[in-house]
Order: structure tokens, then C-alpha cells, then sequence
């Protein structure tokens, strides 16, 4: 069990460069950034009394996830840089089967629905795994928040 010190309390996306995302898109980054102010665990090893938490997120050069960690008043503490080579794979196939997915809501079978659905979860949960690995040595999460952090690091890669 998590104290009240050891959560994300905001979270804000660097939208620099954001044209327009599709409304699926927007519904998938609001609900994201809803359930995990929501509920969450978060704890920076070298500041894990600081919090609670506020969480700025953005790419640099589209390579590396930055993760500016700040204190309650949203004054600094640390940024954490996350290299996302080891993301990409998992990233493109989860926007390929995503478009999959939205595209078969219209016009698919219950069952393809479903079996695209499964895939989607699939590589969702194999990112947030991921995810928890690499951040390990500086950041605690569980598994419910890596799912939501790496929706949102998705939509970072959407930039219209």
C-alpha cells in the first residue's frame, strides 16, 4: 500500500508540435491521464519523501522520453531521461493494431473485434512491463501505472 506521498497528483504532456490528434486518440489521452491521477503509485528512489508528485512528460528528438519530476508547489526535483529505442517496436506494432482495432469497430465481426482487442492488450501490457523494467533503478510504478504512462508516451508520438 502506497502512502499519499508516493503518487502523481498532475500530470501535463509537452503538445509542442501537436497539429490535431483524432478524437479516439484524445478520449484514450484524457482517460489515461484521468485514472492515473486517480490511482497510482510513484515513487522517485533519491526523492521518494518529496511528494506528492507532479508529472511533466515530453520526447526529445523523438528518442528519449523526459520525465520531469516536481514536488507538490511544481518546483523541480529531477528529470529522468527514458531512452525509447527499446520501445519502438512494441509502439508501432500497438499503432498498428490499434488502427486495426478502431477500423474493425465499424465494420468487424464481435469476434475480430475481440481477437484484435486481446492483441492490443497484449502488447499494451508487454510496453508497460517494459516500462517498469527501465525505469527500476529510478522510479518505482506498478503495473496499473506503467499501463497509463505508456498510453500517454504513445500519444507523445502522435504529433498530428
Amino acid at each position: 500500500m502506497s502512502s499519499e506521498r508516493q503518487r502523481i497528483v498532475h500530470v501535463a504532456l509537452d503538445e509542442r508540435g501537436v497539429i490535431r490528434r483524432a478524437p479516439d486518440v484524445e478520449h484514450e489521452r484524457a482517460v489515461a491521464i484521468y485514472d492515473l491521477i486517480e490511482e497510482n503509485l510513484f515513487v522517485p528512489k533519491a526523492f521518494a519523501d518529496a511528494g506528492p508528485f507532479r508529472l511533466h512528460l515530453r520526447l526529445e528528438d523523438t528518442t528519449r522520453l523526459i520525465l520531469d519530476v516536481r514536488d507538490g508547489a511544481d518546483a523541480p526535483l529531477t528529470e529522468i531521461a527514458l531512452s525509447l529505442q527499446p520501445f519502438r517496436r512494441i509502439v508501432r506494432d500497438y499503432f498498428m493494431v490499434c488502427e486495426s482495432y478502431y477500423a474493425a469497430i465499424k465494420r468487424s465481426t464481435l469476434a475480430q473485434i475481440e481477437a484484435l482487442d486481446m492483441g492490443r492488450r497484449g502488447l499494451h501490457d508487454e510496453g508497460s512491463t517494459l516500462l517498469i523494467e527501465r525505469l527500476a533503478e529510478k522510479v518505482a510504478v506498478d503495473h496499473p501505472t506503467a499501463r497509463r504512462l505508456f498510453t500517454l508516451i504513445c500519444v507523445l508520438h502522435m504529433r498530428g
